[in-house]
């Protein structure tokens, strides 16, 4: 089982977090995994994305050239990535800032208002962890379990306080 992801917004919106949440649970779960960041010079409101891959077996390349699935958390990564998930994949998109009347048909979109749920939650700030949830479904190499262990490890330590809400966003977008 592979796992290819796309993962695309501003820098500040947790992007880059994201990534590195999903590829701490595959490292948990055993699996070779692969996460490459890219963004640019701005600290934030710049661009933001990141590939992760996540695999039971070796992987050959990091080069991402179609993903399985991915998140966009605002319009010009829905607009820049939308052809970039392959046929068959789904893409969550947070539907709070993202249009998608341009959408394509072959791929399930899943657009949810993650800003309110996460305001809902008590932080705006976790639209990025309620996309994730609504991403969880989707994906062949991890679970919820996996996740709750990758937030613990990544997020538990420094900041224990932040733990519980981001594993509560993580579970609102996956029953939404």
């Amino acid at each position: 089982m592979i796992d290819k992801i796309l993962l695309a917004g501003f820098g500040g919106q947790g992007v880059l977090f994201i990534g590195k949440i999903l590829a701490y649970a595959g490292m948990l779960d055993e699996r070779q995994v692969c996460w490459i960041p890219s963004y640019g010079p701005e600290m934030r409101g710049g661009t933001a994305n990141c590939s992760v891959i996540i695999s039971d077996d070796e992987i050959n390349s990091t080069v991402l050239e179609y993903a399985d699935a991915g998140i966009v958390l605002n319009q010009p990564a829905y607009d820049k990535f939308l052809p970039f998930i392959k046929p068959g994949g789904a893409l969550v998109v947070n539907g709070s800032v993202v249009d998608i009347t341009k959408g394509r048909e072959d791929i399930e979109i899943v657009s949810l208002p993650a800003g309110e749920l996460a305001t809902e939650l008590g932080n705006h700030s976790l639209a990025n962890m309620v996309c994730l949830g609504a991403l969880l479904s989707r994906l062949k190499t991890t679970n919820l379990a996996s996740i709750e262990k990758s937030i613990d490890a990544v997020v538990g330590k420094k900041k224990p306080q932040l733990r519980d809400s981001n594993f509560a966003a993580v579970k609102q977008g996956l029953q939404y």
